[in-house]
């Protein structure tokens, strides 16, 4: 009996044994494979950022990374605790910050990012970005003090350009997220850098090249003990812009001493920014940004501290671009966009108009700048002193025309039209993220925004501004008034919206890229160039691969106002508003046409502005500066423009 219970069990195990090793043998086989490999991807060397003439703006450098094989912490009875504390003590830095990077992040006992480690467990532990060399370099002395840790030159963002700052233009590098990983079709990986902002974001896929692929075994823990296969990575294209280094830099340095002597005025000067545009193609030559921030912060992962003053109103948000995404009142440059509509709306170009102190619509009184009156003047002069009450003129005639509160539509409104022909109100469509489109207040917009805040209007109506009242009543007082006045018949565009709108003032809002592109749109006689910063893309060893100006529209003009309006913006910059800044200037070398602005903020001050193209006689650049609380257009923007215009002269 006890031989047939053996003999049956030992045909049971044969069985079974015959059933798992012939029977199932594919399934456990692709269930060994499943489990026993695991496929890394290794980062290629990312493109770089180049000017025009080659210089690098965003290259490649190396900086010291200490790392240690996960397997040699898995094999420690401590888990490697003792190894991180000698390997803290000799490289100098905390030992919670080494230890927290050998935990993955999401494991139970983790520590939240950026501590923790995101990338893949199946390469060896980045303990250290960023170490000091030499004492790195002095671990690998010590093998079996430091068993498993290797030193390497890790690749990373660098600015060679010492008298450039662009970061807004360049843009940042930040860990792929597992939502990058999860939607890059495994093209990406945790190790990998995307861009983030910028030019890095824009052309990402082309700067960041192909990853190599490398499928690696593991062991039953898990730690990796060989190599199945491995694909090279391939390079990233180099980006090739449009962007001058010099004349960037000429635009940074002007910007920041606009808002230093503002400052010393006694204006707040808390925010700007500089373009400067190829009228002839729409290339971006230079875009400054202010205030900004060293783009190198980015570099080896940023600390929460410095993230926060980045993102700090009360350091003025340095993150935010104010070229694509600062949105400012643009004030008398604005005239050029009103000149040619009251045209259209049937004003005479060579007619005489009273420029008086002031201008009266039903009960309230709108003033000329300074309250200056010129009397009976020419269009040409109007412009070249800034007289506002002949606009209003113009805007109060075409709205009673238009039906007044009555008319529906903007469809017979000219000044509405003109600003939507010169692509105001819109994104340019640069090729940069996070553009903002501005905003023109024609009827549809202001019945779009009293509906959408007509709740909110009406409570402030009843309830009045407390907080506000706490420290300025008679603000409050104010502010209340209007919320009274908004809430019942907020949606309609009264007389005093068109006067205001025609100087470029009230809910107009343009950004610094827009109206350079107006000026150049003046400049070439008509045409909207898409704006663009790349230029092309070169592989390495390669040639450039060009990329093509995309023609936006065109402007059209009633006779004869072009050459008018273009006359009329050499006679600001050699007789007008910006004659004080220019004086001295070479310009029968390089002939400036430009336009001063002055723009009124409630509650803030005035915002400077200058835009401007040279030379007059054959353009090229188009330039514009502002800065917002920055005082009058003439006394702080325009001297930022003549810095900015005696570089560009250089370059002929």
């Amino acid at each position: 009996m006890f031989g047939l219970v053996a003999l049956s069990l030992v045909g049971a195990l044969l069985g079974r044994l015959g059933q798992v090793q012939i029977g199932e043998h594919a399934e456990y086989e692709r269930a060994a494979a499943t489990l026993n490999t695991r496929t890394v991807t290794e980062p290629a060397v990312r493109g770089r950022i180049l000017d025009r003439t080659g210089r690098p703006l965003a290259d490649n450098s190396t900086q010291t990374a200490v790392s240690v094989e996960r397997g040699v912490l898995a094999d420690a009875d401590d888990g490697g605790r003792a190894l991180v504390q000698r390997l803290a003590s000799a490289l100098g830095v905390p030992f919670d910050e080494l230890w927290g990077r050998t935990q993955l992040c999401g494991a139970p006992g983790a520590p939240p990012q950026p501590v923790c480690w995101a990338g893949s467990p199946y390469v060896p532990v980045p303990l250290l970005s960023g170490a000091d060399p030499t004492r790195a370099l002095g671990l690998l002395e010590h093998p079996d003090t430091y068993p498993g840790v290797t030193v390497t030159a890790q690749p990373v963002r660098d600015y060679p350009q010492s008298d450039v700052n662009a970061a807004h233009v360049l843009g940042y590098l930040g860990r792929a997220s597992e939502q990058d990983v999860t939607g890059s079709k495994g093209r990406l990986s945790g190790l990998d850098l995307v861009g983030r902002a910028g030019l890095e974001q824009q052309y990402d896929a082309q700067l960041r090249g192909v990853p190599g692929v490398d499928v690696v075994s593991l062991d039953p823990r898990g730690v990796v003990n060989g190599e199945v296969s491995s694909t090279a990575p391939v390079p990233g294209r180099d980006l090739v812009t449009n962007l001058d280094a010099r004349v960037q830099a000429a635009a940074e340095s002007a910007l920041q001493s606009a808002a230093t002597s503002a400052r010393s005025r006694g204006y707040a000067a808390d925010s700007g920014a500089a373009v400067v545009l190829d009228v002839t193609n729409g290339a971006v030559v230079a875009a400054a940004s202010y205030p900004t921030y060293d783009p190198a912060v980015w570099t080896g992962g940023i600390s929460s501290k410095d993230l926060a003053s980045l993102t700090s109103a009360a350091a003025g948000t340095p993150l935010v671009s104010r070229v694509t995404a600062g949105a400012y009142p643009p004030a008398s440059t604005f005239k050029v966009v009103s000149l040619p509509a009251a045209v259209e709306a049937g004003n005479d170009l060579r007619g005489t108009y009273e420029c008086g102190s002031s201008y009266t619509i039903g009960n309230r009184k709108f003033a000329n700048y300074e309250s200056r009156a010129y009397g009976p003047i020419d269009l040409r002069y109007a412009m070249v002193v800034s007289c506002d009450t002949i606009f209003y003129d113009f805007a109060y005639r075409s709205w009673l025309a238009q039906g007044g509160l009555e008319a529906k539509t903007d469809a017979a409104d000219p000044f509405v039209a003109m600003s939507k022909e010169f692509g105001l109100g819109a994104a340019t469509g640069i090729d940069l993220p996070g553009e903002q489109p501005g905003r023109i207040p024609d009827r549809a917009t202001k019945q779009a925004t009293w509906e959408a805040t007509r709740a909110d209007t009406c409570a402030r109506a009843r309830t009045g501004y407390p907080e506000v009242a706490a420290t300025d009543p008679s603000r409050a007082a104010y502010l209340k008034s209007l919320a009274v006045e908004n809430c019942r018949t907020g949606f309609q565009f009264r007389a005093g919206d068109a006067a205001n709108f025609a100087i470029g003032q009230g809910d107009t809002s343009v950004t610094p890229l827009q109206m350079a592109r107006v000026y150049a749109a003046i400049a070439n006689g008509g045409t909207l160039w898409t704006p663009q910063v790349a230029k092309g893309f070169r592989a390495p060893g390669g040639t450039l691969q060009p990329i093509a100006p995309k023609v936006a529209g065109r402007v059209t003009f009633p006779a004869g106002t072009l050459p008018f309006l273009q006359d009329s913006l050499v006679g600001v910059v050699d007789q007008g508003t910006a004659v004080a800044a220019f004086r001295g200037f070479p310009r029968d070398q390089w002939p400036v046409a430009g336009k001063t602005g002055t723009g009124e903020v409630f509650g803030k001050q005035d915002t400077a502005w200058f835009v401007s193209y040279a030379p007059a006689d054959e353009p090229r650049y188009a330039v514009a500066v502002v800065v917002s609380q920055g005082g009058t257009g003439g006394s702080t923007a325009a001297p930022a423009g003549r810095r900015i215009h005696d570089v560009l002269r250089t370059l002929r």
